[in-house]
């Protein structure tokens, strides 16, 4: 029923029922409950999963326990890593640079999520909307807003940061590079993909018998394929 209080108290003194409209009101709360004053937010990832990517800043130390930070942005939809970027110096500049990066030719999502952090600002926010791109800001100490990309962080310390010693920037940009580009994009099962993998051949059991291990990162991880 699409009434309101005051019409249906009109209703009822109608047949001759006089009933304050509080009363109706109190009756109204339990019967329906509280009302949703627009979708949910993962109501919102659901339906445009495929038009969204993410991004965000992990710290991490080399071997003489300098700062480095490594920038990433990530497909919603594919789980694939679209972007990453390393440097010592995280500036306003370099970090609106990396995302004219990820969208050479100005193409780009609908969406982009991202957190409240002084590096991205006005300049970030200018890229963006060049591409055609409509930020989306993470509340305050919300960080399950942007969760597909804070679980992302953690699998990159778990599968790959935390086994490494980082010897300076380059190093830690190869290697990154590597394990997002060559194992999480192209070998890693994804469990939120039924077990697919963002790119290339959903499954690798055509062919023979054999199965050959391909090295990721020295031998950290390994692809397996079978052999043709």
């Amino acid at each position: 029923m699409l009434w309101g209080a005051e019409r249906i108290r009109g209703e009822l003194l109608k047949l001759g029922i006089k009933v304050a409209k509080r009363t109706i009101q109190n009756h109204m709360r339990r019967v329906r409950g509280p009302r949703p004053w627009g979708q949910s937010w993962s109501t919102f990832l659901r339906n445009h999963m495929h038009q969204t990517w993410a991004c965000d800043f992990l710290q991490l130390y080399d071997i003489w326990f300098q700062p480095l930070f490594a920038f990433f942005i990530i497909d919603l939809g594919s789980r694939k890593v679209v972007h990453v970027g390393v440097t010592r110096n995280p500036s306003t500049t370099w970090v609106a640079q990396q995302l004219r990066n990820a969208t050479p030719f100005g193409e780009g999502p609908r969406f982009l999520i991202r957190d409240n952090d002084d590096k991205f600002n006005v300049d970030f926010d200018r890229a963006a909307k060049g591409a055609g791109i409509r930020m989306l800001r993470t509340a305050v100490r919300a960080p399950l807003m942007n969760a597909f990309c804070e679980r992302f962080l953690g699998s990159v310390r778990r599968e790959c940061v935390d086994h490494v010693v980082v010897l300076g920037e380059r190093h830690l940009e190869r290697v990154l590079r590597e394990y997002c580009f060559q194992y999480f994009n192209g070998a890693r099962p994804h469990r939120g993909l039924g077990q697919l993998i963002p790119i290339g051949s959903a499954s690798s059991a055509s062919g023979g018998p054999k199965v050959i291990a391909f090295p990721v990162l020295n031998g950290l991880h390994h692809d397996y394929r079978r052999a043709a």
